[in-house]
């Protein structure tokens, strides 16, 4: 009685394996779970969760001071705070106020603009590392949380722009048509700050640790940008070469703090200015927005992976 052995397949190779799983993909419609999208499909998945990212910066919103005894009026009276220890230390103790006219509205207003931006900036960095339950129990374009802080931030900020103006009314700046030049330059920041936020939330996702750096970086940037006192006013009395004057200058904050000075307040006007400042707001909300949300959807897969 012979005895047949049958000689076993050999095993396929690595490639013809992966070849064969592409090609049973292809042919049931299968993709890659969590892979990225196309730029343009990213920002149609975006747009589709609208509703999403506004119902969650609106609850956020709600549920930050749901249990403080004032409630929601912490929106107005935590920068109104802010701004009367600066004034005490700045304006009273280390007499910046002098030379700045309407001092009080010019302060409140730095300290409001730039609240904006810091607030937008420290959301960022916890977007992503500080949501991950969130991030990997659900599918979702992860620009959504970011995106939705910022809104948080400005919906934060339009509380605060009612306290604003009663102080300029309180201190008589009456209102006029300048006041409408508002509307273009928060519409800008706001950009600024979304793009701002994306960059720091792809950072944070990867380097824990940065939350803890970025109050230090926030603090020197915020007295780069004229916050307390005027900058067209201090830095040519330094000893700064003039470039670096510029540079500060045209900075970011201290661009939209500027525009939105010189439509509030009057006493600020256009010899206040740098030159060329509304190229400088647009190219700066065009370079951190574009580029912010481009360098966030390049690392999308790897969100809540790590």
């Amino acid at each position: 009685m012979s005895q047949v052995l049958d000689t076993p397949p050999a095993p396929a190779s690595p490639a013809a394996a992966t070849e064969d799983a592409a090609a049973l993909a292809a042919r049931y419609g299968l993709s890659v779970s969590g892979a990225r999208p196309t730029l343009s499909a990213y920002v149609r998945q975006l747009w589709a969760r609208r509703h999403f990212i506004t119902a969650f910066a609106t609850a956020k919103l709600t549920a930050q001071y749901s249990k403080s005894s004032l409630g929601q009026l912490w929106q107005v009276l935590t920068p109104l705070l802010n701004a009367a220890v600066y004034y005490f230390i700045f304006g009273v103790i280390l007499k910046t106020s002098r030379g700045v006219p309407d001092y009080i509205p010019f302060l409140v207003t730095g300290v409001f603009i730039w609240t904006y931006t810091q607030s937008s900036v420290m959301a960022g960095v916890r977007a992503i590392s500080g949501s991950m339950g969130l991030v990997r129990a659900l599918h979702f374009p992860r620009a959504s949380l970011p995106l939705s802080y910022c809104l948080q931030q400005l919906q934060q900020l339009l509380f605060s722009m009612v306290a604003l103006i009663v102080i300029l009314l309180a201190f008589g700046v009456p209102p006029g048509p300048a006041w409408l030049l508002v509307l273009p330059a928060l519409a800008l920041q706001s950009v600024f700050n979304a793009g701002l936020a994306l960059i720091m939330a792809r950072l944070g996702a990867r380097t824990p640790d940065l939350n803890q750096l970025m109050p230090f970086i926030l603090r020197v940037w915020m007295y780069l940008s004229g916050v307390m006192f005027s900058l067209s006013d201090k830095l040519p009395k330094t000893d700064l070469p003039v470039v670096v004057q510029q540079a500060v200058q045209l900075n970011p904050v201290a661009v939209y703090i500027d525009l939105i000075r010189f439509a509030l307040i009057d006493s600020f006007t256009a010899d206040n200015l740098p030159p060329h400042i509304w190229a400088f707001a647009v190219g700066w909300a065009l370079l951190a927005g574009v580029g912010g949300f481009i360098y966030f959807w390049k690392a999308e897969e790897t969100y809540g992976r790590d």
